[in-house]
C-alpha cells in the first residue's frame, strides 16, 4: 500500500485502501499497523487533522477498529 508522509511527532506515513477499507499507519518507531473496516471519512479526517496523532487516538484507536501489526 502506498503511504503519504505526514508532519507528526509520532507518525511517519499514512495509507488507505478504499476498496478494502484498510488504514495503514507507519509510526516513527518503524512499526506499521493496519486498521480494518475504516470508513473513507475517517481517513480523510486523519489526513486533514491539525494533529494526526490526536485524531488517530480519538477516532481510530478509540473507535474500536480491528488492527494488526504488519
Amino acid at each position: 500500500m502506498e503511504r503519504q508522509f505526514v508532519t507528526s511527532s509520532n507518525i511517519m506515513s499514512v495509507g488507505y485502501d478504499p476498496v478494502n477499507m484498510i488504514l495503514e499507519v507507519e509510526f516513527k518507531t518503524g512499526a506499521v499497523y493496519q486498521y480494518y473496516d475504516v470508513p473513507q471519512h475517517i481517513y480523510d479526517g486523519l489526513m486533514a487533522a491539525d494533529s494526526h496523532g490526536t485524531y488517530l487516538a480519538a477516532y481510530v484507536k478509540k473507535g474500536g477498529y480491528r488492527y494488526a501489526q504488519v
